[in-house]
């Protein structure tokens, strides 16, 4: 299962190539999300419940990920853009 589920990553990032950067959060969330809730589910008996649950999860996650990622960046040009204009 767990090499299924690293191989179905592989592809899915790899076909990534032409996304912008929130996409490639939102999906690779949505597929680790999705695996994991699909491995719990299975365990406690409905997999494909898990994996819907889990895909939304880690959707949302993919998302916040990006925000901050966003935030950082921009933080990081603020700071760089004011010490350089200060000189």
């Amino acid at each position: 299962m767990r090499t299924l589920l690293a191989v179905g990553l592989v592809l899915v990032t790899a076909g990534c190539s032409g996304m912008n950067q929130t996409e490639k959060y939102a999906a690779t969330g949505t597929v680790v999300g999705a695996g994991g809730g699909a491995i719990i589910g299975a365990m406690a008996g409905n997999a494909g419940m898990g994996a819907a649950i889990g895909a939304g999860a880690g959707l949302i996650g993919g998302l916040v990920a990006d925000k901050m990622q966003k935030d950082k960046e921009k933080a990081y040009n603020d700071g760089y853009s004011a010490g350089h204009s200060s000189h």
